[in-house]
Formats: structure tokens, C-alpha cells, sequence
């Protein structure tokens, strides 16, 4: 409310609503009922993704959502992934999405899944719960990532029809309700990722074009795309500019700019806000992409800051200052050169910031990583930019009471 002045009529309301408040608060030891749980109207974006593989040996289920508190920050959830191949939208693992079954104990409301014949099950069955418990959120299914983006080349040959089983797949009538719309995640457009797309400059705003008309105006339609704002880099490979009339939001994935994919360095954070002395490539950092996208036209309410859950880190390190060479990625749980921050804020805890972020040197180990006060002033960046919000990979990162998302919460306005 900085800069606001309080007129009579406001502050009448504002008591009026404490006192419903207070009223309707439930006595201690009750549930509350799914209105007095739904998410306060939020002016900005505060997007999660769920990935559908964390059910398994990370152990994290939509329940935890609920429980660590981030349900009721949250405003909308991208559900990761669905496949693209053979130039269609698929199931992505049908087990975790919709067969999966969740006893009592580990349901989000505490009501076991039946194995009734057509009963949904799963992520998706735990998404409809949540939803009936927090009536604000918003679901949306995200097609593609790193790993299932190079079925979007063919797509792009024949948008119609790929818009066409996209909503026949997040429209299925065992789970139309569950999802509110859909998020394109094509790593990347006309050019490389885990593979290269050669399909042109226009693919993207054509293909964007036919699944908006396909979803038509009551469903969400969005889309992750690249940070690169280097000289000929990836934004420009693409119309983005073009594909903007078609979209909601962008996803701009501000963060993985650097890490020990560089095996040997320099270190550098993997997320900065900004650019700074010594850093390994121009472009390369979240406000020269937000200020190359803007200066193509694109609003700034249509765009959303990316935030890492997790660090990127290197081993072999001597220096404690961002520039230091390395031998290689340092240990992770899941993967090398990759850890949460969940456990980062304790076996590494941050030494330093640059560029807007975080980075610890801890033994031969140097990471790189988001805190609640980097988030903090990367929100004061979205807020001052005029942004629509934020988003970030992903929700198992965060601690089990929410430190990460409640900074954005807290952060947003």
C-alpha cells in the first residue's frame, strides 16, 4: 500500500472485512471450508511448476503443496509435462498423471482413491482436490520441456493439428476440470536445445496462433521461452514478438544462463538479475532478456521473471569470488552440477552476492543460488519493471514450510 492514502470509505471497508475475517475464522482444531482457504486476489502472477516425476524418489506429491503453506501464496501451478511427438500432444507418464493411487494418508484432502471402474486417480485426481480446496488456483498443462521438445519441429508443420490434439488431450473428459488452460515449453523455436529446430522464424507465432484459436478466449494459453538476449541469440530466432498477441503470459526462463555444463568454468551465478565485471557472455543475464523483449514490443504485464528453486554449482574451486576455474560439477542428489535449495541453505550456505543472487564457496564446491533476500529484490525488479509476476522451477525445491515461495508472495504487488 506504499504511497496510498487511506480515504474514509477504504478504511471502513478494510474494518468491515476485518471483522468478517475474524468472524469467520474457524475455531482452533477445525478445518477451514475451501472458501476461507481460496488465494486472496493477487494483481501479479505467482506461478509453480509440479513436475509429474517428483512422486517418485523425490517423494513430492501435490499433498505438499497444501501442507508446506504454498497452495494459498500460489495463483496458478504448470503441470510438467506432457509429450510432444509425431507432432501431437501426448500423456507424458500415464502412471504418475492419472493411475497413481493415494490412500488416506497421503491424499491432499485425506480421502483415499477407489479403484471404481473410470475413476481418476494420480497427479491429476490430486490437482481436482487441491483445486476444490484452494477455488482461486489456476492448472495449467505444460507440453514439452528440455527433454520432449523435438516433436515441436513437426508440430510446426501442421499447427492445426497439433492444436487439435492438445485440446483433445487436456480437454479429455476425465480431467477437463482439472486443468484451466495450457503452456507451450518448446526449447527452442528455430533453434538449439537438446536438439536443433530448423522450422523458421515464423513456426512459433504460427504455431502459437492455431492453438489460441483451437483453445479459443476462455482458456489459458502461455508459453516458456528463452532468456538469451545476446546478439543474435535465441529471442531473436524466434517471433516472439509476433506470438505475443496470441499468449497470456511468457514464462521467460531467467536462470541456467551458466553452470558446470562448462566443466571447467568460470564460475558464475546461473541466475543473474543483472550484468556485471567478468561475466562470461553478454546477454546473459534476466534484465538484458526482459529489456530485449520489451524493446520488441512485447508488454512488460505479459511477461513473468523466471526463478530457480535449486543452485548450479562446480567443484575443484579455489576462489571464493564469482571468475573461478573449475574441474567439474559438483556432487548433487539427482544429478551433478545441480542441488535444491532445500539443501543448499544447509550444506552450503550462501558466502556472497552478485548481480543480483546468491553464491557459496564451501570446500572445493562453489554453487550459485537464489535466497528469500535475492528473491526480494528480484520482486522489487518485477514490481519496478511493471511485470505480470513471476514463476519457478520447481515446487520440491523449496523447503517444507515454503521459504522460497513466500518471498515472492511477499515480495509481488
Amino acid at each position: 500500500m506504499s504511497g496510498t492514502r487511506w480515504r474514509l470509505p477504504a478504511l471502513m471497508a478494510a474494518v468491515t472485512a476485518l471483522i468478517v475475517g475474524l468472524v469467520a475464522t474457524p475455531a482452533q482444531g477445525a478445518s477451514p471450508t475451501a472458501e476461507q482457504k481460496a488465494a486472496p486476489a493477487a494483481s501479479k502472477i505467482n506461478l509453480g511448476y509440479f513436475v509429474q516425476w517428483g512422486v517418485y524418489q523425490r517423494n513430492y506429491h501435490v499433498k505438499n503443496i497444501h501442507t508446506s503453506g504454498s497452495a494459498e501464496k500460489l495463483t496458478h501451478i504448470n503441470y510438467a509435462f506432457g509429450n510432444v511427438t509425431n507432432g501431437q500432444c501426448q500423456i507424458g507418464d500415464a502412471y504418475a498423471d492419472y493411475d497413481k493411487f493415494y490412500d488416506a494418508a497421503s491424499s491432499v484432502d485425506g480421502v483415499a482413491d477407489t479403484w471404481d471402474a473410470g475413476a481418476l486417480r494420480g497427479n491429476f485426481n490430486q490437482l481436482r482436490k487441491l483445486k476444490q480446496m484452494y477455488p482461486g488456483l489456476k492448472v495449467l498443462f505444460s507440453f514439452g520441456g528440455w527433454s520432449w521438445s523435438g516433436g515441436f519441429g513437426q508440430a510446426a508443420q501442421n499447427p492445426a493439428a497439433f492444436a487439435e490434439s492438445c485440446y483433445n488431450l487436456v480437454e479429455d473428459p476425465r480431467w477437463a476440470d482439472v486443468f484451466d488452460g495450457i503452456d507451450i515449453d518448446w526449447e527452442y523455436p528455430n533453434a538449439c536445445g537438446l536438439t536443433c529446430d530448423t522450422s523458421g522464424y515464423e513456426s512459433f507465432e504460427t504455431l502459437m496462433g492455431a492453438v489460441r484459436a483451437r483453445f479459443g478466449q476462455d482458456n489459458l494459453v502461455t508459453a516458456a521461452i528463452t532468456a538469451d538476449a545476446s546478439d543474435g541469440g535465441k529471442i531473436d530466432a524466434a517471433d516472439y514478438a509476433g506470438a505475443a498477441q496470441y499468449v497470456d503470459w511468457y514464462n521467460v526462463m531467467t536462470y541456467d544462463f551458466f553452470g558446470a555444463f562448462d566443466a571447467d568454468g568460470p564460475t558464475a551465478p546461473h541466475s543473474p538479475l543483472t550484468s556485471y565485471d567478468g561475466i562470461p557472455a553478454a546477454g546473459f543475464n534476466s534484465d538484458a532478456a526482459i529489456q530485449k523483449l520489451k524493446g520488441k514490443g512485447i508488454p512488460a504485464s505479459k511477461l513473468l521473471l523466471g526463478i530457480g528453486f535449486y543452485g548450479r554449482g562446480w567443484t575443484g574451486v579455489t576462489q571464493s569470488a564469482p571468475g573461478g576455474s573449475a574441474t567439474g560439477a559438483a556432487p548433487g542428489t539427482y544429478e551433478a552440477g545441480i542441488e535444491d535449495y532445500k539443501v543448499l541453505k544447509n550444506t552450503c550456505p550462501a558466502t556472497g552476492t552478485v548481480a543480483g543472487t546468491a553464491y557459496a564457496h564451501c570446500g572445493s564446491n562453489w554453487w550459485s543460488y537464489d535466497t528469500p533476500a535475492t528473491i526480494g529484490g528480484k520482486m522489487d525488479y518485477a514490481n519496478q519493471q511493471g511485470l505480470g509476476g513471476a514463476f519457478f522451477w520447481e515446487l520440491s525445491g523449496d523447503t517444507s514450510n515454503g521459504e522460497l515461495i513466500t518471498a515472492i508472495d511477499g515480495g509481488l504487488n
